[in-house]
């Protein structure tokens, strides 16, 4: 069951890379944000009620509500246009992150690691990977802070690449790092709002000390 989530997430990577919409970028960390809560439950062979309180926190409450509501605030608030306006065509995109995918799989039979789960450690890579390449191609400022929501997704399935346990040390680095990232990534945005009509990385040869 968590192969079959972890294919779904894969497959939320290509869509997600091909969107058009900020909106279909939200959705789709929102359902991000199941997805992982699925595979983390599942995984976890040993599981207090604390420890799955925080993680359903961590990946239905944070993840799945909390930043896309965030995100949704922020277009709204900026009157940011609801296109993505990537650099590539859709069909580069794909290729690209087919690439990724691929690439991420051959790396994995490099690994040899009995306690390495090869599945988890592929979708992990290609969603650090996928995001970078959102980062890199997108010329919205609010993409790049949705480029690195999916890099944390990836960092949150490599820690459960690692062994079918996670330390509640893991999960509070994990969610602090994301909170502190959005924090400031939000008020940047919130902030070049009030200066820049439109968020358009392209804008930001123009600013000078």
């Amino acid at each position: 069951m968590a192969n079959i989530l972890l294919i779904t997430f894969l497959i939320s990577l290509i869509y997600i890379g091909v969107a058009k919409r900020l909106y279909t970028y939200i959705t789709l960390l929102a359902f991000q944000g199941i997805v992982l809560f699925g595979v983390a439950f599942i995984e976890l062979i040993e599981i207090n009620t604390i420890n799955l309180i925080f993680i359903l926190f961590e990946t239905i409450v944070f993840k799945t509500i909390a930043i896309p509501l965030f995100l949704n605030y922020t277009i709204n608030k900026n009157n940011i246009t609801r296109e993505a306006e990537p650099f590539l065509p859709n069909f580069i995109s794909v290729v690209i992150i087919t690439i990724i995918i691929l690439g991420s799989f051959l790396l994995s039979n490099t690994i040899h690691d009995q306690h390495l789960q090869k599945i988890f450690f592929i979708v992990a890579v290609s969603a650090l990977f996928t995001g970078l390449f959102i980062i890199a191609t997108r010329r919205k400022i609010i993409t790049h802070v949705m480029g690195f929501l999916v890099i944390e997704n990836g960092v949150f399935i490599l820690s459960l690449a690692v062994g079918n346990e996670m330390p509640m040390l893991v999960n509070i680095g994990i969610l602090l790092d994301i909170f502190v990232g959005v924090l400031l990534l939000g008020i940047f945005v919130n902030k070049i709002g009030d200066v820049l009509k439109e968020q358009d990385v392209e804008q930001l040869r123009k600013l000078r000390d």
